[in-house]
């Protein structure tokens, strides 16, 4: 679904939006398409206008009005624009009729977020994620690419020749998409196995907008992690997860993720569900803002609704409101830390208050370990060594033939060493015995 030129050969585009007052007013819809002329410099347009609809029903030919049409289609002409995107999605119906009029091509918000995640996709699985989402979006619209077919009349009790190439494609874009869906089943299975080590150790995911910092934010937090990041939306589409060495334990594993949008297409969500699993698994998450945005308590919102969607319930959240040195009213900041006292307000690229958020996410982290008390002879070297190892001993005596250690561990971890530690105690005392 190459619908977007690349880097080489950026295209002129101009973009049209719905408002519906009071539903969805003016200002609104104006801050909608300000966000879509950024996606459309990431997918490789130049926007040369934008366009308004006052609308109050969508046409159900065109979404917007003939009039509206007409007026597109005077400017396309006289400035050879290349692409027309739509901020709401189009049903096939309407963008077939649109492209027959403006005679350009016509997508909507949905694909063309879908050619961001196609040129941004590096990893297999990421590749295979986002092609499924494009096939889910280009099955429905499947009976428009063979119009130039359909005068072509069948004899009786035949099919004509171009419903039949449509259902031949439908049928071979089903397969792909059930292929894709088993494919990607295995690599989640897969994942599963390997991260099953990972869960006796805390995780920390991080969530926000799309350019929010995230990417940033990791490579300051762990050095060495080196996230791609840059002034792009969707820079991240694979997960990447980084040891983050904290005072309080001696690992916590620390997860960047894909970043969220406004209508955000539900196949793309549903096909990143595997990589999503991150943010469900994690311990708690670190909610990355970017305060220097003028709608960021709208992409708060956005953000929110998102992880209520793919089933995050619980409220272990901390906002990390990121940027702060880009912001040019500094009162912003003051009126916010009235509002959110529980937040973090840092700048990543500067390094400014890192420090204090490593702090935060060691006292939320120790919120989860358990403190335990053992006595073990002296010979129980095995035991003894795979507590220092694997939990945080935080004091030891020794009493003739004893060890008594007090250690911290994390929940994940307490129902293994429990068992370990009467286990080993267990045979120990039938070993002593003999």
């Amino acid at each position: 679904m190459n619908t977007v030129a690349s880097e080489n050969t950026r295209e002129k585009a101009i973009l049209v939006g719905l408002c519906s007052p009071p539903e969805i007013p003016r200002s609104l819809v104006e801050e909608y398409l300000d966000e879509l002329v950024f996606l459309a410099d990431t997918a490789g347009a130049d926007v040369i206008e934008s366009f308004i609809q006052d609308k109050k029903l969508r046409d159900p030919s065109y979404c917007i009005g003939k009039g509206k049409v007409e007026e597109l289609v005077l400017f396309v002409r006289e400035h050879e624009i290349d692409l027309v995107i739509f901020d709401d999605d189009l049903s096939p119906a309407q963008a077939r009729n649109l492209e027959k009029s403006l005679e350009c091509k016509v997508i909507d918000r949905t694909a063309l977020i879908l050619q961001i995640f196609a040129i941004r996709a590096q990893s297999a699985q990421a590749k295979m994620q986002v092609e499924l989402a494009q096939l889910e979006y280009m099955l429905p619209r499947l009976s428009g690419q063979w119009t130039h077919l359909s005068k072509q009349k069948g004899g009786i009790g035949n099919k004509g020749p171009g419903e039949t190439q449509i259902e031949t494609d439908r049928r071979l874009v089903r397969n792909r998409i059930s292929l894709l869906k088993k494919k990607l089943k295995e690599v989640s299975l897969q994942h599963d196995t390997q991260t099953q080590g990972r869960q006796q150790v805390p995780g920390v995911s991080l969530v926000g907008y799309t350019n929010a910092g995230k990417s940033t934010l990791m490579n300051t937090l762990c050095p060495e992690a080196r996230a791609f990041a840059e002034n792009r939306l969707f820079a991240t589409l694979d997960t990447k997860t980084r040891r983050l060495e904290l005072n309080i334990s001696k690992l916590v594993l620390l997860s960047d993720t894909v970043g969220f949008i406004r209508k955000l297409p539900h196949t793309l969500v549903e096909s990143f569900k595997s990589t999503l699993d991150e943010v469900l698994q994690a311990d708690f998450l670190l909610h990355v803002i970017d305060i220097s945005h003028p709608g960021f308590e709208d992409q708060m919102q956005v953000v929110r609704d998102t992880l209520r969607d793919i089933g995050v319930m619980h409220d272990n959240i901390i906002d990390v409101f990121n940027k702060i040195d880009a912001l040019e009213d500094p009162s912003i900041l003051r009126e916010m830390s009235a509002k959110y006292p529980d937040a973090v307000f840092i700048s990543a690229v500067r390094g400014l208050n890192i420090t204090l958020l490593k702090e935060i996410i060691g006292r939320h982290v120790a919120r989860d370990y358990h403190e335990r008390h053992i006595s073990t002879h002296v010979s129980n070297y095995k035991l003894i060594s795979y507590l220092y190892e694997h939990t945080e001993v935080i004091d030891e005596r020794c009493i003739d033939e004893e060890v008594e250690l007090t250690f911290r561990v994390h929940k994940h971890q307490l129902k293994h060493i429990d068992a370990l530690i009467e286990s080993s105690q267990t045979l120990h005392h039938d070993a002593a015995d003999i």
